[in-house]
């Protein structure tokens, strides 16, 4: 028994070290940074102080951090509007279909990132496909803003999140028992009862981790916005990121990343605390 034990302890050496050497000492580099103080010729003093969090939870940046949560939340609710029905449809397709779309989903995660939004650039631009397109057909006279506003962002977005939306929804659904389905609507019941009770609950596992591998991620990014969103929509990633690279602000900078990184941290664990995956398939009821 003990050696069972031994042997479990050294499995948990790798992850460990790669969570104590990628996570954690840099977890404490960041607040180290966070709690120091910014001479006037810009030079780090490592003196403790709090002033760069005070500054975080003042006039523009609460701004940004609120239509940060915002885009998050709007661009959370857009993608699973999109990615139910696909997933829905890809649980009761054939085999092959299932195959061919799960196939099309992940087709985008062979090329680079980068590549995939100066694609999306060139479909959305003001001399690109769309637009080309429309134009040629004679719907529209001049070329329509599809980009450096909100609307880009979102299509963005949407873009980036759906697999991770599409995915978990469907391997949800992929196991539910059919039978059920069939005894529901065999006993009287009607197709928008039989979802009620019985396809959505199953679905719920997938859904949520859907939306948190949506909202989380979006959140944070800087990417999208830097590309399709213009400067006019900067969140708070695009903050960060500038106050690394541009200002050279790193305490500020570390601070703002500390706060993002507590409200990642608040709906995780809201997710933990009021959702159980193991206890999906009991809501199931008739």
């Amino acid at each position: 028994m003990s050696g069972k034990i031994k042997e479990q302890y050294i499995l948990l050496v790798p992850p460990a070290f790669w969570l104590l050497v990628f996570f954690i000492v840099p977890l404490f580099i960041v607040i180290g940074y966070s709690l120091s103080h910014t001479g006037a010729d810009g030079a780090i003093s490592f003196k403790m102080t709090f002033e760069h969090y005070l500054l975080s939870f003042r006039g523009m940046y609460v701004v940004i951090f609120l239509k940060s949560l915002m885009y998050a939340v709007i661009t959370t609710l857009l993608t699973l509007a999109i990615a139910f029905p696909m997933a829905y449809y890809m649980a009761f397709a054939s085999s092959k279909m299932k195959m061919i779309i799960m196939f099309l989903i992940i087709l985008p995660f062979w090329t680079n990132f980068l590549i995939r939004m100066y694609s999306i650039m060139t479909l959305l631009g003001e001399s690109g496909l769309i637009n080309s397109a429309l134009l040629s057909a004679g719907i529209i006279d001049e070329p329509l803003r599809l980009m450096n506003n909100s609307l880009g962002m979102y299509i963005g977005f949407i873009y980036w999140n759906l697999p991770f939306m599409v995915l978990p929804i469907f391997s949800s659904l992929d196991r539910m028992d059919v039978s059920l389905l069939e005894a529901s609507l065999d006993l009287g019941a009607s197709r928008s009862q039989t979802f009620r009770k019985i396809t959505f609950p199953y679905s719920v596992a997938g859904l949520v981790a859907g939306i948190v591998f949506t909202f989380i991620p979006t959140l944070g990014n800087f990417v999208i916005p830097e590309f399709l969103g213009g400067s006019d929509n900067l969140m708070i990633g695009n903050v960060i990121t500038a106050q690394y690279l541009q200002v050279r602000n790193w305490p500020f900078g570390s601070a703002l990343s500390t706060v993002l990184m507590l409200v990642v941290m608040i709906f995780i664990s809201l997710y933990i605390r009021f959702f159980d995956p193991t206890k999906s398939k009991s809501m199931v009821s008739f």
